[in-house]
């Protein structure tokens, strides 16, 4: 093992070792600890951070290893990680809003709401770029991130606006994170607000997230972890990115635990109305009837048995997952320092592993 991995694997027992609950403690939570452990030695995470929320509250939240390598920064439960996709949801929530409001038709041209957006060959509505139905293009092969300062999403649609539609509009699903950045243009033209304003305004505030913003590369973050890339066995600093381009679509952060308080938040009708939440849960079709497995913002499955509502993200510097099982009332967050991972399962088996702990009606006659 070469030094850095017998250095992390040292620091990771340490901090494991601490971390661990007390035999009477509920055991659910020490298979969470022991999970976490595992990716974390086979897939040497830097530095990962998860939070559990069940029934609104925190019942799990946890760092492990380092948010940056280079100076020693241990990662704890308040590391800030960019969101990446995740931001999606995010961005989905504030259009649900002003629906619910009254104050934005779903089904609209785009065009007739932002007038930065030209008139494409077919129309384009929010409801179809919501459940990535709009045709509009994702990332080019090859096309590199971005470094450049955008003041704000509007003016980043100068990146993709010349492009035609790659389909007409409901007829495939193309997943698009510039479809996501179109609809945080429509969010700063309706709300009179940056999205970023809008983000700490209308989210953040109300979910008790103070966290959760814009990823601003030149305003100082408290906690902000850096990102790893693994070459072979040795890892690297994650490429330079400017997330002012898309932060619709991947260009937010937070810690593990607010965005656990965002998912609580939004089980809890604190966000959106039970009606437009519902509304925004619910999978979308092709206009040939195909289900498309998304929802407006969010994946929508069944698992098990359950409803699983969740969101995922890749991007420089980090992989995260958020996964909720509304009915249950339990949210899972996994954040990670490195780039390249997925946990989608892991997310879902301490989701499932929370509602094996859960008492029934006929445990002592309680909830």
């Amino acid at each position: 093992m070469h030094a850095f991995s017998s250095q992390l694997h040292a620091v990771a027992c340490l901090i494991f070792a601490l971390v661990l609950p007390l035999p009477a403690q509920d055991s659910a939570v020490e298979s969470i600890a022991q999970r976490l452990q595992a990716a974390i030695d086979k897939h040497t995470i830097p530095g990962l951070s998860c939070a559990v929320m069940k029934k609104g509250k925190l019942v799990f939240s946890e760092g492990y290893g380092f948010a940056d390598l280079e100076n020693d920064v241990p990662a704890t439960a308040a590391t800030v990680y960019r969101l990446a996709s995740i931001s999606k949801p995010v961005t989905a929530v504030l259009i649900m809003q002003l629906a619910e409001r009254g104050e934005l038709d779903l089904d609209a041209d785009v065009s007739t709401l932002v007038p930065e957006w030209p008139k494409k060959q077919w129309p384009v509505t929010c409801r179809q770029l919501l459940a990535h139905l709009g045709g509009v293009r994702h990332y080019k092969r090859f096309e590199g991130e971005s470094t450049r300062r955008y003041r704000d999403q509007v003016l980043a649609l100068k990146r993709f606006s010349a492009d035609p539609l790659l389909h007409e509009p409901g007829t495939k699903y193309t997943y698009s994170t510039f479809g996501f950045n179109l609809l945080a243009a429509v969010v700063e033209t309706r709300h009179q607000l940056t999205f970023g304003e809008a983000v700490r305004e209308l989210i953040a505030g109300p979910a008790h997230a103070p966290t959760l913003q814009d990823d601003d590369q030149r305003r100082l973050i408290k906690w902000r972890a850096q990102g790893y890339v693994l070459r072979g066995t040795r890892l690297q600093n994650s490429k330079l990115m400017d997330s002012s381009y898309k932060l619709g679509g991947g260009g937010l952060c937070a810690s593990a635990p607010d965005l656990a308080r965002f998912a609580q938040a939004l089980m809890d009708n604190r966000l959106l109305g039970p009606d437009t939440r519902k509304a925004m849960w619910t999978e979308q079709h092709t206009t040939a009837g195909k289900p498309v497995g998304y929802a407006l913002g969010f994946g929508v499955r069944q698992v098990r048995g359950k409803r699983v509502v969740q969101h995922g993200g890749a991007q420089s510097r980090v992989s995260t997952m958020l996964c909720m099982l509304p009915d249950e009332q339990v949210a899972v967050v996994i954040m990670a320092n490195l780039e390249g991972l997925r946990f989608g399962e892991l997310a879902q088996q301490i989701a499932f592993s929370q509602c094996d702990a859960m008492p029934t009606k006929n445990e002592g006659g309680k909830e």
